[in-house]
């Protein structure tokens, strides 16, 4: 029962419907089509049975889902162990290499001299913004301006309300 448990916690943050969680929902179902077969009985309301409906209804399709995944999983597995056979008997191994070595990965830059992707794209962000905005003595001289306390700036203004009135008083 542990190794149970264990393989279900195991099976959640695995993709895909495994094997343990399959048995892990069915058993569920069936624990729920037992419960509402019970209250229909002790009740004898017609929602119980519209529950069960719905109930076996979502039962079936997982079990459908899981069915079809698994299908399309071992045809794509066929298809990829012919196609490799294919590519092994068509290439050399040295030629396999020196298509290999010269192959760059779809997000890689030109540049030599970063060991990243995003350094080069900041020293990039760096350059532009230097080159369009030249320093100018106005811009640095309202910058520092606004950007000490207020208390430097000429002292504490308040906050303007937005119902026009001073105070907080109605």
């Amino acid at each position: 029962m542990g190794s149970f448990v264990e393989d279900l916690w195991a099976s959640v943050f695995t993709p895909g419907p495994t094997p343990t969680l399959l048995v892990a929902a069915n058993a569920t179902f069936a624990a729920l089509q037992l419960v509402l077969f019970l209250l229909l009985l002790a009740t004898y309301s017609i929602h119980f049975i519209v529950l069960s409906v719905l109930s076996a209804s979502l039962w079936w399709s997982i079990n459908w889902f899981a069915q079809e995944l698994a299908a399309v999983q071992a045809q794509e597995a066929e298809k990829e162990k012919t196609e490799s056979k294919e590519l092994l008997t068509e290439e050399d191994d040295d030629d396999k290499r020196k298509s290999e070595a010269s192959r760059k990965t779809p997000g890689a830059l030109d540049s030599t001299e970063s060991d990243t992707e995003t350094e080069s794209l900041m020293e990039r962000k760096i350059s532009a913004v230097s080159a369009a905005a030249p320093p100018s003595t106005t811009a640095a001289a309202t910058t520092t301006a606004t950007l000490q306390p207020p208390e430097q700036q000429g002292g504490i203004r308040k906050r303007l309300s937005m119902s026009g009135e001073s105070s907080g008083y109605i």
